[in-house]
């Protein structure tokens, strides 16, 4: 993870009995679909609503997860997400993957967000209100 990461945002998702494969554990590309549901709680508290509706909206330009211990049902996962310095339209964030009351790090997830226009497909700057969500605190 970047040094210069932040701590945005933190999350707890039970596992479902579904979210197992055939070695019983969870199926990797679950993992994804947990960092996904922390960023878009993310996006939802500061205000971003996520719909094709909207005009502009972030969208994930590439994606990654490193495995580091299976994660089995029953559990809950932690996941932590972390934001590095925005971009004129994009932001970098890393995540961070626990079981509920253990210190162990299970995986950790990458995923570049990049703002874009939903009608021409193209990238856009960060809405204002976002950009500012990454600045030092004013003393």
């Amino acid at each position: 993870m970047k040094e210069k990461a932040k701590l945005i945002y933190t999350t707890r998702i039970p596992v479902r009995w579904g979210d197992m494969d055939a070695y019983n554990h969870v199926n990797n590309t679950v993992y994804f679909r947990y960092f996904e549901q922390t960023r878009v709680e993310w996006l939802e508290q500061v205000g971003s609503r996520v719909s094709p509706d909207e005009p502009i909206g972030p969208v994930i330009i590439n994606a990654s997860c490193t495995f580091l211990v299976p994660v089995n049902y029953p559990a809950t996962v932690v996941i932590k997400m972390y934001a590095g310095e925005p971009g004129r339209s994009s932001v970098m964030t890393w995540y961070e993957l626990f079981v509920e009351g253990e210190d162990k790090l299970y995986a950790e997830g990458a995923a570049k967000t990049v703002w874009m226009d939903n009608r021409s497909g193209k990238s856009v700057p960060m809405p204002d209100f976002v950009r500012a969500l990454f600045e030092p605190a004013a003393n």
